[in-house]
């Protein structure tokens, strides 16, 4: 697939319509609470440690391939200068619904997550990017981005699938028996790894293409781009989609800080 991209904008475009766990905006009440200083954010199942934050009121924050009406709202609402910018417009769309329920402030940008180059050079004190770098063929241009438009002792909140999920073989037979076959080797990506049959069905249903990229890169690249990674985070699948997710933390989080 030559435009994946594009065709990953349109699945999104219809997960948001159809409402998927990352696609559901905060309340009101949760808005009012961080307006007092009562809040959670997500980037994992399980809520982010607030120290990651910090001192957040008038920092101008970028919230990365994060739209859906859950970051960057919740971010405004604690006083942050906040700008949302995601592949999908139906995403972006439902932070802009929460920004005109509640009387929020949000700068909405669409496009690529590895192109920030609408963006000046140490233009943002913070970057939350929850899961979505694997809908990319190259995770360390984002680094590289982030790197770029990231200021000196900024920080990037980063969080990332465990790349052991791309491995086994996801017939449901094995499942069934509670097996995990490995199949594909790190790093992974559907446009070279499925059969012709097997891409072509998953483009038919509509689901995004999906790259699974190497711990080196998810970490170590993030090192390359500059970025002290400070501190880490797992967290369990709340709901196991595939055998290995009973068996290890299958969710990553990263603190990292820009060094120069």
């Amino acid at each position: 697939m030559e435009d994946f991209i594009q065709h990953n904008q349109k699945a999104w475009d219809s997960q948001a319509k159809a409402n998927v766990p990352w696609s559901q905006p905060v309340s009101s009440e949760q808005i009012e609470k961080a307006k007092k200083g009562e809040w959670e954010l997500y980037i994992l199942p399980t809520s982010l440690d607030k120290t990651w934050i910090g001192a957040i009121e008038g920092k101008r924050v970028l919230c990365l391939a994060s739209a859906g009406g859950q970051q960057g709202p919740i971010l405004a609402a604690l006083g942050a200068e906040v700008v949302v910018y995601d592949l999908s417009a139906e995403q972006l769309q439902k932070d802009q619904m929460v920004a005109d329920r509640d009387q929020l402030t949000l700068t909405i940008e669409q496009g690529d997550m590895s192109d920030l180059s609408r963006f000046e050079e140490q233009s943002f004190d913070l970057i939350v990017h929850p899961i979505s770098n694997l809908y990319v063929s190259d995770v360390n241009l984002v680094w590289k981005e982030c790197s770029r438009v990231l200021k000196k002792g900024g920080i990037l909140i980063s969080s990332f699938y465990n790349p052991v999920v791309f491995v086994e073989d996801r017939k449901s037979m094995y499942k069934e028996q509670g097996l995990i076959q490995p199949r594909f080797k790190i790093p992974y990506a559907d446009v070279t790894d499925l059969t012709k049959e097997e891409l072509q069905q998953k483009i038919d249903k509509g689901e995004a293409v999906v790259f699974g990229h190497s711990l080196k890169d998810l970490i170590g690249g993030q090192t390359k781009a500059g970025l002290a990674i400070v501190d880490y985070e797992e967290a369990w699948q709340p709901n196991p989609r595939f055998v290995i997710d009973a068996y290890i933390p299958t969710f990553i989080a990263t603190l990292a800080i820009k060094l120069n």
